[in-house]
């Protein structure tokens, strides 16, 4: 069997905890941030668990 490719765009977006959950980070945080609020834009710097549906989805296209 050959090996399965990673899905690039994919890696770069999503990490893999040692525990086996996925880590992502939130949108809306990379520009018109002038009409956000500064709370806002501070709890978007911070990363962000997957829901189990969309965990199933990302390890599928990050064997690795």
């Amino acid at each position: 069997m050959p090996k399965i490719k990673t899905h690039r765009g994919a890696a770069k977006r999503f990490k893999k905890t040692p525990r086996g959950k996925v880590k992502a980070n939130h949108a809306y945080h990379s520009h018109i941030l002038g009409k956000k609020s500064p709370k806002r834009k501070r709890k978007l710097r911070k990363s962000m668990g997957l829901g189990q549906s969309d965990v199933k989805r990302v390890m599928r296209v990050l064997p690795y």
